[in-house]
């Protein structure tokens, strides 16, 4: 085909260019030395600069922002290191964000600090990062009480471990006989160890009368070999655990003086009879505090106990308009089934393995439901026996997650309706879909009527 001279070819414009939606945005590459911070070629001469990690530092970093026009500030999340830079730059006025890593990979050849932080501008400058979820300081004040008081009892628990160990070697079956070697049954027998008395019969004695195991059964646990090197590990086991009872005594207080000083959202101060508290929970009434906080009451919830919903409440806040609706929630959670499709075909369906502390604490609620007779313990059996326990637990976490979102949005309170409720919903929807089924195959479904006794 021969080329027409006289043809004029037509070129259309391309609409859909990358936008600049933040004209005044800077990027800051995070590390444990120095951070470097890129601005926009035309606010400095020097629009890459790297700052120590000092406070002074920090500062003069913060004011150099500040001078140059800068509104808006997004760094990565690496470790624990970009908290100080994070609350300085707040502190001057600047909105900043934290961004996930593995959201901002780089292209091919960038791997230097100067290049990453320039990289971390221009995606911030045409909008294509979203910031991560940080609640309000006051709640992020709870949220670090409540995490330092996790690590405060998994440190309390080694030494629990310890104290069983030391008894083993002295072959001392005390955790045969008690359900916890440190209620009152068993550290009332250890104390006496350690203060001399070695006789089982005088030991049997400290026995609690809600013991299920008779004294003579625990002083025939009690026949042991008292070396002294046993001894002297199981008095330092005893030592810090101790130490860290009385450590978590001082963190539940600092929780308590931080939920006081929340907002009243309760509009009365009814509350129904509370469930049996958890030995993990903190020593104060945690269940009045958050339903002042919060407006409802979470552990009306089957499943969520005061500890599961001051867990919860401290990592997401009380504020559900973070989120746009339930299913962004639960897909920030990493609740919900994963979408990764190609081609028209499913490859995985699998939910994202997201670290958040918030979900295993639903996790673990959903599992505490095995036994219940409540709708959601009749939901939860149901899925073990359709995908299994894992996919059980998830997907039960997942509606414990949604009824949560609703309740703190909406300030709706949860009525358990029941086993035998959910049952009945549960038979009628598979009725009512076999009666579709049978109505697109040209059939009609009837029911039999069961013969009457004569």
């Amino acid at each position: 085909m021969k080329h027409n001279p006289n043809s004029v070819k037509v070129q259309k414009r391309i609409s859909g260019h990358l936008k600049t939606v933040n004209l005044y945005a800077a990027g800051i590459d995070i590390g444990s030395e120095f951070h470097f911070v890129a601005v926009p070629e035309e606010l400095d001469d020097q629009p890459v600069r790297s700052f120590a990690c000092f406070t002074a530092d920090l500062e003069m970093m913060a004011q150099w922002l500040v001078k140059t026009g800068i509104t808006t500030v997004v760094m990565e999340s690496t470790g624990i290191y970009w908290i100080p830079a994070f609350e300085m730059l707040e502190e001057h006025g600047l909105d900043v964000k934290l961004v996930n890593a593995r959201h901002v990979k780089n292209v091919p050849g960038r791997k230097t600090d100067v290049q990453d932080c320039q990289w971390l501008q221009q995606l911030h400058t045409h909008g294509l990062l979203e910031g991560a979820f940080r609640p309000e300081d006051q709640m992020c004040a709870l949220r670090a009480y409540m995490r330092q008081r996790e690590t405060l009892i998994r440190y309390r628990a080694s030494h629990i471990q310890h104290m069983q160990k030391a008894l083993r070697q002295m072959n001392l079956l005390l955790d045969n006989v008690v359900t916890d070697i440190t209620g009152k049954t068993g550290m009332g027998i250890i104390r006496s160890i350690l203060a001399g008395e070695h006789d089982p019969e005088v030991l049997a004695k400290h026995r609690d009368s809600h013991c299920k195991k008779s004294e003579k059964v625990i002083a025939k646990s009690l026949h042991g070999h008292y070396r002294a090197e046993h001894l002297f590990a199981l008095k330092q086991s005893v030592a810090l655990y101790d130490f860290y009872e009385k450590q978590i005594e001082d963190c539940d207080k600092a929780l308590e003086g931080q939920l006081n000083q929340f907002d009243d959202k309760s509009e009365s101060s009814f509350l129904p009879a509370a469930k049996r508290k958890s030995a993990s929970a903190p020593g104060f009434d945690v269940r009045s505090h958050l339903y002042r906080a919060t407006g409802v009451d979470l552990t009306a919830i089957e499943g969520i106990e005061e500890n599961t919903a001051l867990k919860v409440v401290s990592e997401i806040g009380t504020d559900m308009g973070r989120w746009p609706t339930v299913k962004h929630f639960c897909s920030w959670l990493g609740l919900s089934p994963g979408n990764k499709i190609s081609g028209g075909k499913v490859l995985s369906s699998k939910t994202k393995r997201i670290p958040n502390r918030a979900a295993s604490a639903l996790r673990m609620a959903a599992l505490t439901l095995v036994n219940s007779k409540s709708a959601l313990g009749a939901y939860y059996r149901r899925m073990r026996s359709k995908l299994g326990a894992p996919k059980a637990i998830t997907a039960t976490a997942h509606k414990l997650a949604r009824l949560i979102y609703s309740m703190l949005k909406n300030g709706s309170e949860y009525v358990d309706r029941g086993q035998e409720y959910y049952e009945e919903q549960y038979r009628d929807r598979v009725v009512k879909n076999m009666k579709k089924r049978a109505e697109d195959m040209g059939y009609k479904l009837v029911k039999l009527e069961t013969a009457s006794p004569s």
